[in-house]
């Protein structure tokens, strides 16, 4: 937000929260038209970042440019998806939590472009080994096979996503990529078989045809030419001059070797393909499908032609007629296709996985389809326009809820903003009984004959006087001109939509089980209906993984990108008001900004503000003694502020108006300029010695954050040797002593970095210098006494109780526990955790120390609580591979805050020293299921403990705080070392 302070008038508004007009769509839009126009594609509104595709390369995302925004305030530079990557990324590191960047808008929007650009931030400002270097590349190189299989040339987009796409990047604690996982969504399976006119099949059958050997196409039984398969040239677009086909073959082969696929699967993976290929050419018959499927060409050409027909004990072959056939034959390359692609992201997923089973953190990236109207809609485009419903319900709940909660947090009053909850079209869609999704359900599930005629009288019958539904036979005779008779409408949240209602293919499914192709006979596993039990409808399927997918989201901390599509033609340097104009309002950007600027336009934490303005006022200027908070005060009440002008939260400013603080922004401009003039005086303290020097060093000041040069040489000579010098006074005379240390400028900070090593190692060295070898023995030997004593208690409390307990069974050396027994006689030990609200569950960074009397919570030298020993009930554990912990107190006395629930990384080890510390062996409690807690006297709450493949916390619907332990757990190496 600084940043677009200075440039405003240059450029725009660079966030559109300081719009003064932010109720005006008109506004709105004349900002992000002007922007465009000088090729600025990015703005925000607030943390939210808009882009708009410019169809033309900027030269915007080199190297340098991810130098320039890694590591810098969001708001210090020009809006970018780096920066919005680079904070993300920064938040997860300092925070330790997880979170998703949500990347939606209409095809061609520049959605997988923006996905891409994060990962490569991702790749780059990570830190680097050989090991994490293969996991970047996977990460990466996933990316071209997933589009390759799963993306295509559409009237709107030559390389959009046919599916929905969940991506998560695990980060250790140390922010390196380890890891990652993909969860697909929806598959246009219709594509394989069927394409409109200027559109084409997926990528990967072209590349296939174009760019695979002579010897390869030989084997597959193709030809190097795509105007000889039906199922590629239906759209009579084969050739696309922006798409080099034969580049993208070889770039996918490379992939797939470093994705670590095997010789054999590749083999089997191109035999799917040219079997698909095959199939929609029939007149080539079944020997050379059934030689790619590993199936023999009877067994095959019967389950295309026939249908099996079970009478009581016997099975009766009818053949199919012509039409019949060719569903069939259809279906079965859908089914191949769509399986095969499934099995394609679960091999990545495998080679994406990360092997450490301790605690990551997450970013997710969501790539997903945007709200679409087609003159013809089809089932596909229903649930496409389903899953935007939902992420934008998520998307308004999430936003009302942070914002909710930060004014909360602040004790500012909250203002209520009005919206559109667009609760009641989902419900219309998902709902049980009588939602559309199970109405289909039943007419697909009901004996007798369903069409799509019954189908519509179904919903006809459900939905009558629905406000959000309408048929030809419910319309009014107005609306009812607009309609066929097949025709179904819904007002989304977007506007409206008008969707079309417009074989038996067991055999095939059973024939395709006793395949010789391995992927074939994974695909096609013996999880197939036996004809008296059908499969969920794919609407149900797709459903259920949109609440999944909705389940994870609600567990990470969001962020947003919505990218805008500026023309239909793909045109660099056109902007069509009326298309944009429509995806604001169905991207819900206008409702974000008045979220955002529900009655403040700015909000800045104190430092920040008065580090930026204190320039303006006599009183905080050059130094400000007091308190953050204080300073703030003194300054707005120097500038003028008027009462409704603004609010003092706890930790931040809040501006009400943009007219207030560009009137502040104003006046610092001319400040700046005046403080370059010459020497500055100060009726109190004095000429400050940096204000004193020559305008050359005010610029070297001004040029602090660039290169080297001779602007900021000298400014940059005087930063080093004050702090060394300041340094040399103030260094700690312990090893213990971690919070004297001088925080170092940006240019010191490598060298701070080896300086602080230098000087532990010589403190360590003093230390061990100044103890006797007599002193040394007599330690050792206690030492070891100490550990197996430690050890047969800890398998006392764990042995046979706790899952994860034999993968520790060499316990651990406390070293860090005896330094401190030795050193100082107070702390008995002492280790960071996380603790749980009790009301809300967000977690706190704290340390947990044990004294002889009592253990304390304590956040930056601050005590947050104590527990004295007598007041200890006991302590719960999950028999599983958690590391929470639960401190039960008794709440008799007034002044205890209730139970802890915490989280530790290092169990094993705490909870054995809080047995000794305290003297009793039976405290510790191994529970299963659940855990009750006192969150006050007359409160309770409860956390709840499973298993499952991925370690998760959040809150669950019930209310409780749900922990899900990985399974067979590698516990800390500290624990086990």
């Amino acid at each position: 937000m600084e940043g677009s302070l200075t440039a405003r008038d240059r450029v725009g508004i660079q966030d559109f929260v300081l719009l003064d007009a932010y109720t005006s769509e008109t506004a709105f839009m004349d900002n992000l038209r002007k922007r465009f126009n000088e090729n600025l594609i990015y703005t925000y509104i607030g943390t939210l970042l808009v882009s708009v595709n410019p169809y033309k390369e900027l030269g915007i995302y080199t190297k340098k440019q991810m130098d320039i925004y890694m590591g810098v305030n969001f708001f210090e530079l020009p809006p970018h998806i780096f920066a919005l990557a680079d904070n993300v990324y920064r938040t997860m590191i300092s925070e330790t939590n997880n979170h998703f960047i949500l990347i939606s808008g209409e095809s061609g929007a520049g959605k997988t472009e923006a996905s891409k650009k994060v990962l490569q931030f991702y790749a780059v400002c990570c830190p680097s080994t050989r090991l994490l270097d293969n996991v970047r590349d996977r990460l990466l190189l996933s990316n071209p096979v997933l589009e390759a299989f799963g993306n295509a040339k559409t009237l709107k987009n030559d390389n959009s996503s046919r599916f929905g796409k969940y991506m998560d990047i695990q980060f250790d604690h140390q922010g390196a990529a380890v890891g990652g996982h993909v969860l697909s969504y929806l598959l246009e399976k219709s594509r394989v078989v069927h394409q409109n006119h200027g559109e084409r099949n997926f990528h990967i059958f072209y590349q296939l045809v174009e760019g695979g050997e002579d010897e390869l196409l030989r084997w597959l039984g193709l030809e190097r030419n795509c105007q000889n398969y039906r199922f590629l040239i239906q759209g009579e677009c084969a050739k696309v001059s922006s798409i080099n086909d034969k580049s993208d073959w070889k770039t996918v082969q490379k992939a797939l070797t470093i994705i670590e696929f095997s010789e054999k699967d590749i083999e089997h993976l191109f035999a799917i393909l040219a079997s698909v290929l095959h199939l929609g050419n029939v007149q080539f018959g079944a020997s050379a499908l059934g030689y790619l499927l590993g199936i023999p060409s009877n067994m095959l050409r019967e389950g295309l032609t026939h249908r099996k027909i079970e009478a009581k004990a016997e099975e009766v072959l009818s053949p199919f007629t012509a039409e019949h056939a060719k569903y069939a034959r259809d279906a079965l390359a859908k089914a191949i296709y769509g399986r095969t692609f499934s099995w394609l992201v679960n091999k990545i997923n495998e080679s994406l996985a990360n092997k450490d089973s301790t605690r990551k953190t997450v970013i997710g990236l969501l790539d997903i389809y945007g709200f679409e109207v087609f003159d013809v809609n089809s089932f596909e485009q229903f649930c496409i326009n389903f899953c935007n419903e939902k992420l934008q319900q998520l998307f308004i709940q999430l936003t009302l809820k942070s914002e909710q909660e930060e004014y909360e947090m602040e004790g500012i009053e909250w203002e209520p903003v009005p919206y559109f909850n667009n609760k009641i079209i989902c419900d219309l869609v998902e709902e049980k009984h009588r939602g559309i999704i199970s109405i289909l359900d039943e007419e697909c599930l009901r004996p007798g004959e369903a069409t799509d005629f019954t189908f519509l009288e179904k919903l006809e019958e459900k939905m009558c006087g629905h406000p959000h539904f309408v048929t030809h036979k419910l319309a009014d005779q107005k609306t009812r001109k607009t309609l066929e008779r097949g025709d179904f409408r819904l007002l989304h949240y977007a506007g409206e939509v008008t969707y079309s209602a417009a074989g038996n293919c067991l055999l095939l499914f059973k024939v395709m089980r006793q395949s010789k192709n391995s992927i074939i006979q994974h695909c096609f596993h013996a999880i197939e209906p036996d004809g008296k039990k059908r499969p969920e409808t794919v609407a149900t399927q797709f459903k259920s993984s949109l609440s999944g997918l909705t389940e994870i989201l609600m567990t990470k901390e969001p962020w947003y990108v919505r990218c805008l599509k500026p023309n239909h033609c793909k045109q660099p340097d056109r902007f069509d008001d009326v298309m944009v104009r429509h995806q604001v309002k169905y991207l819900g950007l206008m409702e974000h900004l008045r979220v955002r600027r529900a009655g403040f336009a700015y909000r800045r934490r104190y430092e920040v503000f008065l580090k930026r303005y204190k320039a303006l006022c006599p009183d905080t200027w050059p130094h400000w003694k007091g308190t953050p908070a204080e300073g703030v005060q003194r300054l707005i009440k120097h500038l003028g502020y008027k009462p409704d002008e603004y609010k003092i939260g706890r930790t931040k400013i809040f501006i009400r108006h943009p007219r207030t603080l560009f009137a502040t922004e104003d006046a610092f401009e001319i400040c700046k300029h005046e403080l370059g003039k010459g020497p500055v005086t100060s009726d109190k303290r004095g000429c400050n010695r940096f204000f004193s020097q020559s305008c050359r060093f005010i610029k070297g000041f001004m040029n602090r954050n660039q290169p080297v040069s001779m602007d900021n040489s000298e400014y940059l000579a005087f930063v080093r040797q004050s702090y060394l010098t300041r340094l040399k006074d103030n260094l700690p005379k312990s090893v213990l002593d971690k919070t004297t240390w001088l925080t170092p400028p940006p240019i010191m900070q490598e060298a701070s970095v080896f300086l602080r090593k230098l000087h532990t190692r010589l403190l360590v060295r003093k230390y061990v210098r100044g103890i006797s070898s007599q002193q040394k023995v007599q330690v050792k030997l206690f030492y070891l006494s100490f550990i197996l004593q430690i050890k047969a208690l800890t398998s006392d409390i764990f042995r046979g109780r706790k899952e994860n307990y034999p993968q520790s069974i060499y316990v651990y050396i406390i070293w860090h526990a005896w330094e401190t027994d030795v050193i100082s006689p107070f702390i008995q030990y002492s280790v960071p955790v996380i603790k749980y609200d009790r009301n809300g569950f967000r977690p706190r960074f704290r340390q947990l120390i044990f004294t002889q009397a009592a253990a304390y919570l304590v956040e930056e030298a601050k005590i947050k609580q104590r527990v004295n020993y007598s007041s200890l009930k006991g302590v719960s554990v999950s028999n599983l591979s958690d590391n929470f912990l639960i401190l039960h107190v008794s709440c008799d006395d007034t002044k205890q805050k209730g139970d802890l629930v915490l989280q530790c990384s290092y169990l094993f080890e705490a909870l054995t020293k809080l047995c000794v510390v305290t003297k009793n062996h039976s405290l510790i409690k191994v529970v299963q299921g659940s855990v009750r807690f006192d969150i006050q006297p007359g409160k309770e709450g409860f956390v709840d403990f499973k298993s499952s493949s991925e370690a998760m916390v959040y809150r669950a619907k019930n209310g409780h705080l749900m922990v899900v332990g990985p399974h067979n757990a590698i516990v800390n190496s500290r624990d086990k070392s």
